[in-house]
């Protein structure tokens, strides 16, 4: 099993820059680099409702589960 971010599909959507979205929900830009190319294990979910809150979208607008093949 395995989780994609799609964060850059929805800065792009909304015209938004990491930088902006890192300035607006007092995120580090690293830190949320890190998140975009899913390079955490987890995210704690004030983060995910502050970039939800910012880009105007729900939390499965970022989040995407996917099933590998070897876990069917």
């Amino acid at each position: 099993m395995k989780i994609i971010v799609n964060l850059d599909v929805m800065l792009a959507k909304r015209k938004m820059r990491l930088k902006e979205l890192a300035e607006a929900i007092n995120l580090t830009e690293q830190a949320l680099s890190m998140i975009k190319t899913n390079k955490v294990k987890g995210v704690r979910f004030d983060t995910l409702v502050k970039i939800c809150d910012v880009l105007d979208c729900q939390p499965g607008d970022i989040l995407e589960f996917t099933r590998e093949e070897t876990d069917k």
